[in-house]
């Protein structure tokens, strides 16, 4: 499979040959939502906790004295029925883990990759190179390309820090380094924006089955 390669300007300047095994398979959506699952389950750190009856602050005393008050009997303010009291059945710390075999991760990707390629949503930039942090000298490069209006998940062989500093103020452009880029990620956008390196790094990593 052959991409065109653009430069800043929105030229065509060469062309980039790339795997029918990474871009062009018949893509698995039961598998891509398996892996999407995984990686937003993962993402959750688990710290949510309440407290029992036994660890609130308090409830040692009697609050009142057992009859004669009218009152219901209580035996502790530490009570889950009542204000300030202990959580019953309340979350607590948890894992929540979700492991996918490296085959089956590869291949969620490969077939997100390929859906995109039949969408025509993939494209392909020879680098992207900013003299100094200027999120408009960004906005440029993606009207050249004629995807400023889009969502748009770039990805960059290597994070440069100035593309990574101009494009953080931008809500529709996430960037992230080729080989570390996520099923969602690639999920997650209207158009994937490769820089030549990026595809290369990407195709020699998904193309080992």
């Amino acid at each position: 499979m052959e991409f065109s390669v653009y430069d800043q300007s929105g030229s065509v300047t060469s062309k980039i040959e790339v795997d029918d095994s990474v871009f062009n398979v018949t893509p698995n959506e039961e598998l891509v939502h398996r892996a999407v699952v995984a990686e937003m389950t993962n993402a959750r750190t688990g710290t949510h906790s309440t407290k029992t009856r036994s660890e609130v602050r308090g409830g040692g005393r009697k609050p009142w004295r057992q009859k004669g008050t009218g009152r219901a009997r209580a035996g502790t303010t530490s009570s889950p029925i009542w204000r300030g009291g202990g959580v019953t059945f309340g979350p607590k710390p948890k894992n929540y883990e979700k492991k996918l075999p490296k085959k089956m991760r590869r291949l969620a990707r490969k077939s997100v990759l390929s859906k995109r390629v039949s969408d025509k949503a993939v494209m392909v930039i020879d680098s992207v190179k900013l003299e100094e942090v200027k999120t408009k000298k960004f906005v440029e490069v993606l009207e050249k390309l004629g995807i400023n209006d889009k969502k748009i998940t770039f990805l960059p062989a290597e994070l440069d820090e100035n593309v990574l500093l101009s494009s953080q103020n931008l809500p529709n452009v996430f960037v992230v380094q080729a080989e570390s880029v996520s099923t969602y990620d690639l999920l997650d956008c209207e158009v994937i924006l490769f820089d030549k390196e990026g595809i290369r790094r990407l195709n020699s990593q998904l193309e080992v089955s």
